[in-house]
Protein backbone atom coordinates (compact mmCIF):
# COMPACT_ATOMS: atom_id res chain seq x y z
CA UNK A 1 0.00 0.00 0.00
CA UNK A 2 1.47 3.49 -0.86
CA UNK A 3 0.21 5.99 0.33
CA UNK A 4 0.33 10.00 -0.50
CA UNK A 5 -0.29 12.83 2.61
CA UNK A 6 -2.09 15.83 1.18
CA UNK A 7 -1.29 19.15 3.14
CA UNK A 8 -3.15 22.21 2.82
CA UNK A 9 -0.86 24.48 0.50
CA UNK A 10 -0.54 28.29 1.25
CA UNK A 11 -3.27 30.42 -0.94
CA UNK A 12 -1.69 33.55 -0.57
CA UNK A 13 1.40 35.44 1.25
CA UNK A 14 0.40 36.06 5.29
CA UNK A 15 -2.74 33.03 5.38
CA UNK A 16 -2.23 30.64 8.29
CA UNK A 17 -4.79 28.82 7.77
CA UNK A 18 -8.12 27.91 5.96
CA UNK A 19 -11.58 26.46 6.44
CA UNK A 20 -12.67 23.23 4.76
CA UNK A 21 -16.26 24.33 3.35
CA UNK A 22 -17.46 21.88 1.26
CA UNK A 23 -15.79 18.36 0.60
CA UNK A 24 -16.77 17.61 -3.43
CA UNK A 25 -16.56 13.87 -2.84
CA UNK A 26 -17.04 11.28 0.49
CA UNK A 27 -14.84 8.56 2.35
CA UNK A 28 -13.58 6.16 0.53
CA UNK A 29 -14.18 7.22 -2.64
CA UNK A 30 -11.74 6.81 -5.69
CA UNK A 31 -10.33 9.89 -7.54
CA UNK A 32 -8.46 10.48 -10.22
CA UNK A 33 -5.54 13.26 -10.38
CA UNK A 34 -6.21 17.33 -10.18
CA UNK A 35 -9.88 16.31 -9.41
CA UNK A 36 -11.21 18.84 -7.27
CA UNK A 37 -12.29 17.20 -4.25
CA UNK A 38 -12.66 20.28 -1.89
CA UNK A 39 -13.69 24.03 -1.50
CA UNK A 40 -11.62 26.00 1.24
CA UNK A 41 -12.29 29.32 2.39
CA UNK A 42 -9.47 31.41 3.37
CA UNK A 43 -10.16 35.17 4.79
CA UNK A 44 -10.00 36.17 0.80
CA UNK A 45 -10.86 33.95 -1.64
CA UNK A 46 -12.68 30.47 -1.97
CA UNK A 47 -10.37 28.15 -4.17
CA UNK A 48 -10.39 24.47 -5.11
CA UNK A 49 -8.53 21.77 -3.17
CA UNK A 50 -7.47 19.40 -6.35
CA UNK A 51 -6.22 15.74 -5.84
CA UNK A 52 -2.58 15.54 -6.37
CA UNK A 53 -2.44 11.85 -7.27
CA UNK A 54 -5.29 9.37 -8.54
CA UNK A 55 -6.71 6.83 -5.68
CA UNK A 56 -8.90 6.01 -2.90
CA UNK A 57 -9.00 8.84 -0.24
CA UNK A 58 -9.46 9.09 3.40
CA UNK A 59 -10.62 12.36 4.29
CA UNK A 60 -8.83 14.03 7.64
CA UNK A 61 -10.69 16.97 8.37
CA UNK A 62 -13.96 17.69 8.51
CA UNK A 63 -16.62 20.27 6.83
CA UNK A 64 -16.24 23.89 8.46
CA UNK A 65 -13.35 22.64 10.30
CA UNK A 66 -10.27 25.43 10.80
CA UNK A 67 -7.36 23.91 9.54
CA UNK A 68 -3.44 25.46 8.99
CA UNK A 69 -1.56 25.58 6.18
CA UNK A 70 0.14 22.46 5.53
CA UNK A 71 -1.78 20.15 7.95
CA UNK A 72 -2.77 17.06 6.38
CA UNK A 73 -6.10 16.98 5.62
CA UNK A 74 -6.29 13.89 2.96
CA UNK A 75 -4.75 10.22 2.62
CA UNK A 76 -4.45 8.95 -1.11
CA UNK A 77 -4.36 5.24 -1.10
CA UNK A 78 -2.53 5.47 -4.43
CA UNK A 79 -1.98 1.49 -4.97
CA UNK A 80 -5.71 1.28 -4.92
CA UNK A 81 -7.16 -0.04 -8.43
CA UNK A 82 -10.21 1.97 -9.74
CA UNK A 83 -13.32 0.33 -9.33
CA UNK A 84 -15.05 -0.98 -12.30
CA UNK A 85 -18.88 0.12 -13.61
CA UNK A 86 -21.56 -1.94 -11.95
CA UNK A 87 -24.20 -0.36 -13.66
CA UNK A 88 -25.38 -2.65 -15.87
CA UNK A 89 -25.18 -5.43 -13.45
CA UNK A 90 -27.35 -3.33 -10.90
CA UNK A 91 -29.73 -2.45 -14.29
CA UNK A 92 -30.26 -6.39 -15.29
CA UNK A 93 -31.13 -7.45 -11.48
CA UNK A 94 -33.72 -4.63 -11.05
CA UNK A 95 -35.26 -6.41 -14.08
CA UNK A 96 -35.15 -10.06 -13.01
CA UNK A 97 -36.93 -8.72 -9.95
CA UNK A 98 -40.43 -10.42 -9.83
CA UNK A 99 -43.25 -7.19 -8.88
CA UNK A 100 -45.29 -8.00 -6.07
CA UNK A 101 -48.41 -7.15 -8.28
CA UNK A 102 -51.26 -9.20 -5.77
CA UNK A 103 -49.99 -7.18 -2.84
CA UNK A 104 -50.09 -3.92 -4.25
CA UNK A 105 -54.03 -4.74 -5.69
CA UNK A 106 -54.58 -5.86 -1.93
CA UNK A 107 -53.29 -3.16 0.12
CA UNK A 108 -55.98 -0.77 -0.92
CA UNK A 109 -58.90 -2.92 0.57
CA UNK A 110 -57.37 -3.73 3.72
CA UNK A 111 -56.95 -0.05 3.96
CA UNK A 112 -60.77 0.34 3.24
CA UNK A 113 -61.61 -2.16 5.63
CA UNK A 114 -59.24 -0.67 8.48
CA UNK A 115 -61.07 2.71 7.97
CA UNK A 116 -64.30 1.00 8.09
CA UNK A 117 -63.76 -0.91 10.97
CA UNK A 118 -62.64 2.60 13.27
CA UNK A 119 -65.32 3.44 16.14
CA UNK A 120 -66.66 7.09 15.38
CA UNK A 121 -65.81 9.01 18.96
CA UNK A 122 -69.17 10.38 20.23
CA UNK A 123 -68.97 13.83 21.39
CA UNK A 124 -68.47 14.57 25.14
CA UNK A 125 -66.91 17.42 27.41
CA UNK A 126 -63.84 16.98 26.31
CA UNK A 127 -64.20 17.39 22.94
CA UNK A 128 -62.19 20.05 21.21
CA UNK A 129 -60.73 20.45 24.54
CA UNK A 130 -56.93 20.57 24.16
CA UNK A 131 -54.25 19.74 26.07
CA UNK A 132 -52.21 22.29 27.83
CA UNK A 133 -48.92 21.44 25.39
CA UNK A 134 -51.88 21.09 22.10
CA UNK A 135 -53.36 24.70 23.17
CA UNK A 136 -50.00 26.46 22.88
CA UNK A 137 -49.19 24.63 19.85
CA UNK A 138 -52.38 26.18 17.90
CA UNK A 139 -52.04 29.39 19.54
CA UNK A 140 -48.91 29.95 17.60
CA UNK A 141 -50.58 28.37 14.55
CA UNK A 142 -54.08 30.88 14.88
CA UNK A 143 -56.36 27.54 14.75
CA UNK A 144 -59.34 27.40 16.94
CA UNK A 145 -59.36 24.62 18.88
CA UNK A 146 -63.31 23.81 17.33
CA UNK A 147 -61.37 23.08 13.96
CA UNK A 148 -59.74 20.13 15.52
CA UNK A 149 -60.79 16.50 15.88
CA UNK A 150 -58.96 15.08 18.84
CA UNK A 151 -58.01 11.69 19.24
CA UNK A 152 -57.45 11.44 22.92
CA UNK A 153 -59.77 10.27 25.44
CA UNK A 154 -63.51 11.43 25.17
CA UNK A 155 -62.35 13.45 22.38
CA UNK A 156 -59.13 15.73 24.25
CA UNK A 157 -57.13 17.41 21.52
CA UNK A 158 -53.50 16.00 21.93
CA UNK A 159 -49.94 17.48 21.47
CA UNK A 160 -49.75 15.21 18.39
CA UNK A 161 -53.65 16.27 17.13
CA UNK A 162 -52.21 19.67 17.32
CA UNK A 163 -49.19 19.61 15.44
CA UNK A 164 -50.57 17.82 12.56
CA UNK A 165 -53.85 20.57 12.53
CA UNK A 166 -53.78 22.37 9.65
CA UNK A 167 -57.39 24.94 9.84
CA UNK A 168 -58.69 28.11 8.89
CA UNK A 169 -56.92 30.44 11.56
CA UNK A 170 -58.43 33.09 13.85
CA UNK A 171 -59.01 36.53 13.02
CA UNK A 172 -56.09 38.86 12.97
CA UNK A 173 -53.69 35.67 12.28
CA UNK A 174 -52.27 34.11 8.70
CA UNK A 175 -55.02 32.79 6.36
CA UNK A 176 -52.27 30.49 4.98
CA UNK A 177 -50.67 27.89 7.28
CA UNK A 178 -46.74 28.72 6.22
CA UNK A 179 -43.71 26.75 6.88
CA UNK A 180 -41.81 28.32 10.07
CA UNK A 181 -38.44 26.41 9.83
CA UNK A 182 -35.84 28.64 10.55
CA UNK A 183 -32.38 27.38 8.59
CA UNK A 184 -28.97 28.01 10.36
CA UNK A 185 -25.86 27.98 8.06
CA UNK A 186 -22.53 28.88 9.56
CA UNK A 187 -21.04 32.06 7.68
CA UNK A 188 -17.78 31.34 5.40
CA UNK A 189 -14.48 32.44 6.59
CA UNK A 190 -14.21 34.93 3.49
CA UNK A 191 -18.13 36.13 4.79
CA UNK A 192 -16.98 36.80 8.33
CA UNK A 193 -13.80 38.28 7.27
CA UNK A 194 -15.67 40.54 4.59
CA UNK A 195 -17.66 42.03 7.60
CA UNK A 196 -15.18 41.98 10.09
CA UNK A 197 -13.31 44.49 7.20
CA UNK A 198 -16.72 46.25 6.53
CA UNK A 199 -17.25 47.33 10.24
CA UNK A 200 -13.85 48.20 10.99
CA UNK A 201 -14.19 50.65 7.86
CA UNK A 202 -16.99 52.69 9.63
CA UNK A 203 -15.44 52.77 12.83
CA UNK A 204 -11.94 53.78 12.32
CA UNK A 205 -12.32 56.21 8.99
CA UNK A 206 -14.19 59.32 8.60
CA UNK A 207 -16.11 58.33 5.59
CA UNK A 208 -18.09 60.47 3.75
CA UNK A 209 -20.29 60.09 0.29
CA UNK A 210 -20.34 62.81 -2.36
CA UNK A 211 -22.99 62.76 -5.42
CA UNK A 212 -23.38 63.75 -9.05
CA UNK A 213 -24.95 62.71 -11.94
CA UNK A 214 -24.11 61.98 -15.35
CA UNK A 215 -25.03 62.19 -19.08
CA UNK A 216 -24.47 58.61 -20.89
CA UNK A 217 -26.00 59.82 -24.14
CA UNK A 218 -22.17 60.40 -25.51
CA UNK A 219 -21.04 56.78 -24.19
CA UNK A 220 -24.53 55.31 -25.56
CA UNK A 221 -23.91 56.87 -29.00
CA UNK A 222 -20.05 55.52 -29.38
CA UNK A 223 -21.24 52.00 -28.14
CA UNK A 224 -24.01 51.84 -30.58
CA UNK A 225 -21.64 53.00 -33.20
CA UNK A 226 -18.65 51.12 -32.73
CA UNK A 227 -19.67 48.19 -30.37
CA UNK A 228 -20.18 45.44 -33.50
CA UNK A 229 -16.71 46.70 -35.43
CA UNK A 230 -14.98 46.36 -31.72
CA UNK A 231 -16.25 43.50 -31.00
CA UNK A 232 -15.31 41.38 -34.42
CA UNK A 233 -11.73 43.36 -34.15
CA UNK A 234 -11.12 42.44 -30.38
CA UNK A 235 -12.99 39.72 -29.40
CA UNK A 236 -14.89 41.47 -26.21
CA UNK A 237 -17.34 43.77 -26.08
CA UNK A 238 -17.32 47.65 -25.90
CA UNK A 239 -19.03 48.34 -22.22
CA UNK A 240 -19.51 50.82 -19.78
CA UNK A 241 -16.51 50.12 -17.69
CA UNK A 242 -13.53 50.99 -20.03
CA UNK A 243 -15.38 54.53 -20.16
CA UNK A 244 -15.65 54.66 -16.31
CA UNK A 245 -12.27 52.98 -15.18
CA UNK A 246 -10.44 55.61 -17.79
CA UNK A 247 -12.58 58.65 -16.41
CA UNK A 248 -11.49 57.27 -12.79
CA UNK A 249 -7.51 56.80 -13.79
CA UNK A 250 -7.79 60.58 -15.20
CA UNK A 251 -9.55 61.89 -12.38
CA UNK A 252 -6.75 60.09 -9.71
CA UNK A 253 -4.37 61.84 -11.60
CA UNK A 254 -5.94 65.33 -11.33
CA UNK A 255 -6.20 64.67 -7.44
CA UNK A 256 -3.42 62.23 -6.35
CA UNK A 257 -4.46 62.28 -2.53
CA UNK A 258 -7.63 60.40 -3.84
CA UNK A 259 -4.95 57.32 -5.03
CA UNK A 260 -3.64 57.25 -1.55
CA UNK A 261 -3.76 55.17 1.78
CA UNK A 262 -2.70 55.41 5.01
CA UNK A 263 -0.33 53.83 7.01
CA UNK A 264 -0.49 54.48 10.76
CA UNK A 265 0.97 58.28 10.42
CA UNK A 266 1.95 57.98 6.76
CA UNK A 267 0.42 59.19 4.00
CA UNK A 268 1.16 56.72 1.11
CA UNK A 269 0.84 58.35 -2.47
CA UNK A 270 0.65 56.09 -5.52
CA UNK A 271 2.19 56.69 -9.04
CA UNK A 272 0.43 54.08 -10.50
CA UNK A 273 -3.42 53.09 -10.80
CA UNK A 274 -4.51 49.38 -9.43
CA UNK A 275 -8.10 49.40 -10.22
CA UNK A 276 -10.28 47.15 -8.15
CA UNK A 277 -13.37 46.32 -10.17
CA UNK A 278 -16.37 44.68 -7.73
CA UNK A 279 -17.60 41.63 -9.41
CA UNK A 280 -20.34 39.48 -8.12
CA UNK A 281 -19.52 35.60 -8.17
CA UNK A 282 -20.85 32.39 -6.21
CA UNK A 283 -19.20 33.34 -2.85
CA UNK A 284 -20.33 36.59 -2.82
CA UNK A 285 -19.05 40.02 -4.27
CA UNK A 286 -15.08 39.51 -4.90
CA UNK A 287 -12.70 42.49 -6.23
CA UNK A 288 -10.54 41.48 -9.05
CA UNK A 289 -7.69 44.52 -9.52
CA UNK A 290 -6.53 46.13 -12.90
CA UNK A 291 -2.84 46.42 -12.59
CA UNK A 292 -1.63 49.60 -13.89
CA UNK A 293 -4.55 50.48 -15.55
CA UNK A 294 -3.13 54.14 -16.32
CA UNK A 295 -1.32 52.31 -19.40
CA UNK A 296 -4.56 50.50 -20.26
CA UNK A 297 -6.28 51.15 -23.61
CA UNK A 298 -10.35 50.53 -23.85
CA UNK A 299 -9.58 47.21 -25.35
CA UNK A 300 -7.14 45.74 -22.87
CA UNK A 301 -9.61 47.05 -20.05
CA UNK A 302 -12.19 45.12 -21.55
CA UNK A 303 -10.20 42.47 -21.87
CA UNK A 304 -8.91 41.81 -18.50
CA UNK A 305 -12.24 42.83 -16.79
CA UNK A 306 -13.99 40.08 -18.78
CA UNK A 307 -10.64 37.44 -18.09
CA UNK A 308 -11.22 38.42 -13.95
CA UNK A 309 -14.78 37.87 -14.77
CA UNK A 310 -14.55 34.53 -15.53
CA UNK A 311 -11.91 33.74 -12.86
CA UNK A 312 -14.61 35.02 -10.33
CA UNK A 313 -17.56 33.23 -11.63
CA UNK A 314 -15.40 29.50 -12.19
CA UNK A 315 -13.99 30.03 -8.62
CA UNK A 316 -10.02 30.34 -9.66
CA UNK A 317 -9.57 33.99 -8.64
CA UNK A 318 -6.47 34.17 -6.81
CA UNK A 319 -5.67 36.61 -3.99
CA UNK A 320 -2.58 37.75 -5.66
CA UNK A 321 -5.18 38.69 -7.97
CA UNK A 322 -7.36 40.75 -5.37
CA UNK A 323 -4.88 42.21 -3.26
CA UNK A 324 -3.09 45.59 -3.57
CA UNK A 325 -5.73 47.59 -5.56
CA UNK A 326 -5.37 51.47 -4.76
CA UNK A 327 -9.34 52.57 -5.58
CA UNK A 328 -12.67 50.40 -6.67
CA UNK A 329 -15.33 50.85 -8.51
CA UNK A 330 -18.26 49.24 -8.13
CA UNK A 331 -21.53 49.03 -10.05
CA UNK A 332 -25.14 48.49 -8.34
CA UNK A 333 -26.72 49.73 -11.25
CA UNK A 334 -26.41 46.68 -12.46
CA UNK A 335 -29.01 44.96 -9.61
CA UNK A 336 -31.00 47.87 -10.57
CA UNK A 337 -29.63 50.27 -7.72
CA UNK A 338 -30.42 54.05 -8.42
CA UNK A 339 -28.24 55.28 -5.28
CA UNK A 340 -26.26 54.17 -2.83
CA UNK A 341 -23.19 54.74 -0.20
CA UNK A 342 -20.39 52.41 -0.84
CA UNK A 343 -18.28 51.23 1.75
CA UNK A 344 -14.12 52.11 1.11
CA UNK A 345 -12.30 48.72 0.44
CA UNK A 346 -9.67 49.06 3.20
CA UNK A 347 -7.00 49.59 2.74
CA UNK A 348 -7.95 51.90 0.16
CA UNK A 349 -9.32 55.47 0.91
CA UNK A 350 -12.05 55.59 -1.62
CA UNK A 351 -14.48 54.55 -3.72
CA UNK A 352 -16.55 54.88 -6.80
CA UNK A 353 -20.37 53.43 -6.85
CA UNK A 354 -22.17 53.66 -10.58
CA UNK A 355 -26.01 53.20 -10.65
CA UNK A 356 -29.00 52.35 -13.06
CA UNK A 357 -29.22 54.06 -16.00
CA UNK A 358 -32.82 56.17 -16.17
CA UNK A 359 -34.02 58.28 -19.08
CA UNK A 360 -35.45 61.39 -17.80
CA UNK A 361 -35.83 65.30 -18.18
CA UNK A 362 -32.91 67.25 -17.95
CA UNK A 363 -32.31 70.83 -18.66
CA UNK A 364 -29.70 71.27 -21.39
CA UNK A 365 -28.91 74.59 -23.07
CA UNK A 366 -32.74 75.72 -21.46
CA UNK A 367 -34.43 73.19 -23.05
CA UNK A 368 -36.09 70.38 -21.50
CA UNK A 369 -34.37 66.62 -22.76
CA UNK A 370 -35.04 63.40 -21.98
CA UNK A 371 -31.40 62.09 -21.31
CA UNK A 372 -30.31 58.45 -20.07
CA UNK A 373 -28.72 59.70 -16.90
CA UNK A 374 -27.41 57.87 -13.72
CA UNK A 375 -26.52 59.14 -10.38
CA UNK A 376 -22.47 58.15 -9.28
CA UNK A 377 -21.72 58.37 -5.59
CA UNK A 378 -17.92 59.01 -4.18
CA UNK A 379 -17.34 58.01 -0.74
CA UNK A 380 -14.06 58.71 0.97
CA UNK A 381 -12.12 58.72 4.22
CA UNK A 382 -12.14 62.55 5.03
CA UNK A 383 -9.25 61.64 7.05
CA UNK A 384 -6.76 61.96 3.71
CA UNK A 385 -9.19 63.60 1.55
CA UNK A 386 -11.07 66.84 1.86
CA UNK A 387 -14.11 68.30 0.30
CA UNK A 388 -12.22 70.08 -2.24
CA UNK A 389 -10.12 66.86 -3.87
CA UNK A 390 -13.67 64.86 -3.61
CA UNK A 391 -15.66 66.83 -5.11
CA UNK A 392 -12.85 68.04 -7.68
CA UNK A 393 -12.23 64.27 -8.55
CA UNK A 394 -15.99 63.61 -8.99
CA UNK A 395 -16.53 66.66 -11.29
CA UNK A 396 -13.78 65.11 -13.18
CA UNK A 397 -15.21 61.79 -13.65
CA UNK A 398 -18.42 63.88 -14.81
CA UNK A 399 -16.99 65.96 -17.70
CA UNK A 400 -15.19 62.73 -18.85
CA UNK A 401 -18.04 60.63 -18.97
CA UNK A 402 -20.12 63.59 -20.29
CA UNK A 403 -17.78 64.55 -23.01
CA UNK A 404 -15.84 61.55 -23.65
CA UNK A 405 -13.98 61.89 -26.87
CA UNK A 406 -12.63 65.29 -25.44
CA UNK A 407 -11.07 63.67 -22.29
CA UNK A 408 -10.22 59.71 -22.90
CA UNK A 409 -9.92 59.78 -26.45
CA UNK A 410 -8.84 63.15 -27.11
CA UNK A 411 -10.95 63.86 -30.07
CA UNK A 412 -10.39 60.36 -32.22
CA UNK A 413 -12.54 58.09 -31.00
CA UNK A 414 -11.42 55.29 -33.40
CA UNK A 415 -7.63 55.74 -32.98
CA UNK A 416 -8.74 55.40 -29.01
CA UNK A 417 -10.58 52.26 -30.04
CA UNK A 418 -7.84 50.85 -31.99
CA UNK A 419 -10.36 50.52 -35.07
Amino acid sequence: MSILEMKVPSPGESITEVEIATWLVKDGDYVEKDQAIAEVDSDKATLELPAEASGVITLKAEEGETVQVGQVVVLIDTSAAKPAKDSETKETTAKELPQPETEKKEQPQQKDANLSSQPVAEKTYATHTPSPAAKKILEEKGIEPSQVSGTGVGGRITKEDAVQAKGTPALGNSPVGGSRAVQITKLSMLRRKLAARLVSVKNETAMLTTFNEVDMSEIFRLRKQYKEEFATKHGVGLGFMSFFTKAVVRALQLYPDVNASIDGNQKLNYDFCDVSIAVSGPKGLMVPVLRNAENMSFRNIEAGIKELAIKVRDGKITVDEMTGGTFTITNGGTFGSMLSTPIINPPQSAILGMHNIIERPVAINKQVEIRPMMYLALSYDHRIIDGKESVGFLVAVKEAIDNPVEFLMQGDERKALEL
